[in-house]
């Protein structure tokens, strides 16, 4: 039995411990914001904070994990109110998407350290890979996450913290509620 912390709440994965955590979030936790990408460590795809370092999931085993905090892009901040998240939105750094939470955990772990990173330390940093190619866009996303934690700027182009999706589509009217 393999306890850790996941998203704030303490759980017991009742797996081998030798079970990539990928798997032990995907399968026995049901959050799929974790994506499986290549199985590798290629992609991150899969990442998520362990202890606040953004680790590859697919490449950390349960038995690794015991004991630690992880945290997934569905427990960043439910309410969309991280500054990457809002950022993203308001950069237009979202693709197809598949490859999004994994960039977001990467630059949440990154702007934890250095709200003020150079470029060439985001793309350091921001190893993921994107077949749509938001690469420019990401970089512009964490430099303006990076002034949103530093609170030299705020945001109104996403939608607020704290909406439903529904308030949320008639905000921002690209989004669409959604349907019965």
């Amino acid at each position: 039995m393999s306890r850790l912390t996941v998203n704030d709440h303490p759980v017991e994965f009742d797996m081998d411990p030798m079970t990539p955590l990928l798997w032990a979030l995907r399968d026995a936790a049901n959050l799929t914001g974790t994506k499986y990408g290549c199985g590798v460590g290629d992609c991150g795809a899969c990442m998520v904070l362990v202890d606040g370092e953004a680790l590859r999931s697919c490449l950390v085993s349960l038995a690794e994990c015991e004991g630690r905090i992880v945290t997934t892009i569905e427990g960043l901040a439910r309410d969309r109110s991280h500054p990457v998240q809002q950022a993203m939105v308001a950069e237009q750094a979202i693709q197809c998407g598949f490859c999004t939470p994994g960039m977001v955990i990467a630059a949440a772990a990154l702007l934890a350290r250095n709200s003020n990173p150079t470029e060439t330390e985001i793309k350091g940093a921001i190893p993921n890979l994107c077949r749509c190619g938001v690469y420019p866009r990401l970089v512009r996303t964490v430099q303006r996450a990076g002034r949103i934690m530093r609170r030299e700027e705020t945001l109104s182009a996403a939608p607020a913290p704290g909406i439903t999706a529904e308030d949320a589509a008639r905000a921002v009217p690209a989004l669409k509620p959604p349907q019965p």
